[in-house]
């Protein structure tokens, strides 16, 4: 698994924690530095080098964005702040995410997700191979962080304004909603067919009618998903 290596720069001591705690639940992100300010930071950089920063906007001196503007080659960028109104000129200087506080954990995961994506597009590496790095998720449930390759997992089901998410292994509850598990499963192999369920094409065994059927599980073909499920499919 290949290290991450990040600086989180907010000076608010709170949030700061969190960062930090989120990071520590992450076997493959290394907090290299943690910053008060933009100035701190801009001096760490000077002599050492990131591949991620965690940057709060509104800062004293110099805030997150005037910052980013004063680096030559930036690292990715996930933005944390507690401000929608600099979403626009955050994504127009081609930032990873923006997270507004207060986030999740699930959420936090979501944007190191979209990170390693980018790293990987970035390094010409092929996200539907299995032997990338990066071929799993994160998933947090029962009080513990279970590491799931995309492989191992059959569906995901709706279940009221939460997930579960069927692997080879067993079941797993995240306590996230259903669009955000949807955000952390790659596009090109799974599929939405249904408004409570996700599959993963690779595991279908086959489709009669408006099911599909994954092992021994039958799932529903929505009839609004039906059509976008079978252009995926390349029928």
């Amino acid at each position: 698994m290949s290290v991450i290596e990040c600086l989180i720069v907010e000076d608010e001591p709170i949030a700061r924690d969190i960062l930090v705690n989120y990071c520590g639940q992450i076997p493959n992100l290394q907090v290299k530095g943690i910053m008060e300010n933009a100035i701190d930071a801009w001096t760490f950089l000077q002599n050492n080098s990131v591949d991620l920063i965690f940057l709060d906007i509104e800062m004293p001196q110099l805030d997150g964005l005037r910052f980013l503007e004063t680096l030559k080659n930036p690292p990715f960028i996930v933005f944390t702040t507690a401000y929608t109104e600099y979403a626009v000129k955050a994504f127009e200087l081609a930032v990873s995410d923006y997270l507004l506080k207060p986030f999740s954990f699930e959420r936090f995961l979501i944007a190191v997700d979209r990170v390693l994506s980018q790293m990987n597009a970035r390094n010409g590496m092929n996200l539907s191979s299995t032997a990338t790095d990066t071929d799993y998720i994160f998933i947090k449930a029962e009080g513990k962080i279970f590491r799931i390759r995309y492989e191992e997992i059959l569906y995901a089901e709706a279940s009221g304004n939460y997930s579960t998410l069927v692997t080879r292994s067993g079941r797993f509850l995240p306590n996230m909603p259903f669009s955000n598990l949807e955000e952390l499963l790659p596009a090109a192999s799974f599929i939405r067919v249904h408004r409570s369920f996700i599959i993963n094409k690779s595991q279908i065994s086959y489709i009669e009618g408006n099911r599909v059927f994954i092992e021994k599980n039958e799932i529903p073909i929505g009839n609004n998903y039906r059509e976008t499920m079978l252009k995926k499919l390349g029928l």
